[in-house]
């Protein structure tokens, strides 16, 4: 198995937790993060090393993702086992699938990459690369149903282990928040290249609220110790440093819960962030190389999860240029004050959440269960 960032790593989990009571002396082994390791994966190498995004941002360090990916190519080649399963991180995934595949070795993919949204020629290489493929939204199931590749819908994972009503006055408890006390929770994103675009225009967002409205409390979570002290450093660069921030190693789920409007950055923490039905603004700034390529590459108007699954602007998204602090600010001000909006978009949040709703953790192992009964689409 193979999850390349903080989000894969829980989703694999929820996977593995399924697959080990049918699987009990397996070895599950590639590249992975803790939660996985909580139910015996051994990973290779650290996680982080696949954490990178962007085009620019992954050519900087092409070399050293393609070594690992051949080193485990090699391994795999010579281990021959039943299965390979990747969980998102597509483009480092697809292309290992296509090797082993070619092989005889089925292969799994865990998270459909975003075909419907761009790039949707990456559906003749899906085709070549994934023996079967598990998907998270409902509509997707049809897309690759019409491409004649086997597909499974198994739920959104994050869905189940989401409770429908979050205990917002334990999250606050936990973290030593008040009761009363308005609360923005700040997600620049657990990569590195995320955190290096996206913290000052975030953090000085803060700083304008905090101006605004000087007993705002800002909670911080950071994946881990490494993001923490990077994230540090950067906002003694922009001159941030003395914004009066609670950053916390771990925690995010805790810090969305205790939010009373979240600002958080474009990916799967978007979802997170809608099926906690908190009011959210979703940021993103990217190098502009990149950037310039990818906003000619889109399908539709949308890149927030929430957003698209509803297939229109429930909450707003400012992205580049346009993610300025000051437009942050005022779009969170209007998040934190407009009750209307929050009644909104709780009622749209929860419809979403139970059409999301399923046991993730038994279809997905189901699924791949009947992959290695059938020995894999070859």
């Amino acid at each position: 198995m193979v999850a390349g960032e903080s989000s894969g790593d829980l989703l694999a989990a929820r996977l593995l937790s399924g697959l080990r009571p049918h699987l009990p002396d397996a070895l599950f082994h590639g590249i992975g993060g803790a939660r996985m390791a909580e139910y015996g994966f051994r990973s290779h190498w650290p996680i982080e090393k696949l954490s990178v995004r962007g085009l620019f941002e992954v050519l900087a360090h092409y070399r050293e993702i393609k070594g690992i990916q051949n080193a485990l190519r090699d391994r795999l080649l010579a281990e021959r086992p039943a299965a390979f399963i990747g969980v998102d991180a597509p483009d480092f995934n697809f292309g290992l699938e296509m090797q082993l595949r070619q092989a005889g070795i089925p292969t799994i993919h865990f998270i459909s990459p975003s075909i419907w949204a761009w790039r949707g020629g990456r559906i003749k290489k899906i085709g070549r690369a994934v023996s079967h493929m598990l998907v998270v939204f409902p509509f997707e199931e049809a897309i690759y149903r019409e491409a004649g590749i086997p597909v499974t819908y198994v739920g959104y994972p994050l869905a189940e282990v989401i409770p429908m009503q979050p205990n917002v006055g334990a999250a606050r408890a936990g973290l030593g928040v008040g009761a009363d006390e308005t609360v923005v929770t700040i997600l620049p994103g657990s990569r590195m290249s995320e955190l290096k675009y996206n913290s000052a225009a975030f953090i000085g967002a803060a700083r304008l609220l905090a101006q605004r409205a000087p007993g705002l409390r800002f909670l911080v979570p950071m994946a881990g110790a490494r993001q923490r002290a990077y994230f540090a450093e950067l906002l003694v660069k922009a001159g941030l440093d003395e914004v009066p921030l609670d950053v916390l190693t771990g925690h995010s789920h805790e810090a969305i819960a205790a939010a009373d409007a979240v600002l958080v950055a474009s990916g799967t923490a978007t979802l997170e962030v809608a099926l906690f039905k908190k009011p959210m603004v979703i940021g993103y700034r990217m190098m502009r190389a990149s950037w310039e390529i990818l906003r000619h590459m889109g399908y539709q108007p949308w890149i927030g999860l929430p957003n698209i699954l509803a297939r229109e602007f429930l909450v707003p998204e400012l992205l580049q240029d346009a993610a300025t602090p000051q437009a942050l600010a005022d779009a969170v001000w209007r998040q934190l004050t407009d009750d209307a909006q929050r009644h909104n978009l709780e009622q749209r949040f929860t419809e979403m959440h139970h059409s999301l709703r399923r046991d993730t953790a038994r279809e997905s192992a189901d699924a791949v269960l009947r992959v290695l009964a059938q020995g894999g689409a070859k």
